[in-house]
């Protein structure tokens, strides 16, 4: 039985960016599939209420390829992009990638091996932070920051993960849909750090992937702004794990 993997790109304001990456991503898959036959897959640009030609540019990718699919939410944040996805998903496998490619793409291909090899895999969790991984490029603010948080998650949350906020996560279906039904309406980063602390408590099987990373300088994450909305979050599921478990 042939199985499916759907592959996310949350974007805004991706016009530079957005054709290439996809484009790149559908090419490898292609690919892939000459080894991996028993699997397909589904590419698709959820747009977070771009105001540049990204809406464009994404409707024609989706009118000139069967694999990709273009979707438009009017809430910004990779959770909301990541739940509207979830939404539509008929696929075996879900998961969501950065559309600049910052982590190496030939990564997908571990993605189908690992759930090839482990039926019961429920989780496959990127890190930039693991012995085995290697980051390119990245500021030095940024890589304090990313540490810094990890270690505020395994202080307060019990993290279990060597890295939470690695951009690229792959779910069992079934899976997610668990997770999301437990999980907050956060509509940032903080989303998917959430379903992976759900996925710890849960006792889901979880593996790490050591990645290989370049750093985006051209992001436009807000720096302060994103910490402050992360020790938020934190604070909430701290509560809610030590005073009002849910499980």
């Amino acid at each position: 039985m042939v199985k499916t993997i759907h592959i996310l790109f949350p974007v805004l304001n991706e016009e530079k960016r957005l054709e290439r990456g996809v484009l790149t991503t559908q090419t490898y898959m292609e690919s892939l599939l000459l080894t991996y036959p028993l699997w397909d897959f589904l590419l698709t640009i959820v747009d977070n209420g771009s105001t540049d030609q990204t809406q464009s540019i994404g409707e024609t990718l989706a009118a000139s390829h069967k694999k990709i699919q273009y979707l438009r939410i009017d809430t910004k944040g990779v959770g909301a992009a990541f739940r509207a996805g979830l939404a539509i998903n008929t696929a075996d496998v879900i998961g969501y990638m950065d559309v600049d490619l910052s982590t190496d793409i030939t990564h997908l291909e571990d993605v189908l091996r690992a759930f090839d090899q482990s039926p019961t895999l429920m989780l496959l969790n990127g890190s930039r932070l693991s012995k085995a991984s290697k980051m390119d490029g990245r500021k030095w603010y940024r890589a304090l920051s990313s540490r810094g948080l990890v270690y505020l998650l395994k202080l307060f949350l019990s993290l279990k993960a060597s890295d939470a906020i690695c951009g690229f996560k792959f779910f069992k279906a079934e899976a997610a849909k668990r997770l999301a039904e437990s999980s907050s309406d956060e509509n940032g980063w903080f989303y998917l750090i959430e379903m992976l602390l759900r996925a710890e408590r849960m006792q889901m099987h979880i593996d790490e992937l050591p990645v290989r990373w370049e750093d985006d300088h051209q992001t436009t994450v807000h720096f302060f702004k994103q910490t402050a909305n992360y020790l938020k979050h934190i604070f909430r599921l701290y509560i809610e794990f030590h005073f009002r478990s849910k499980f």
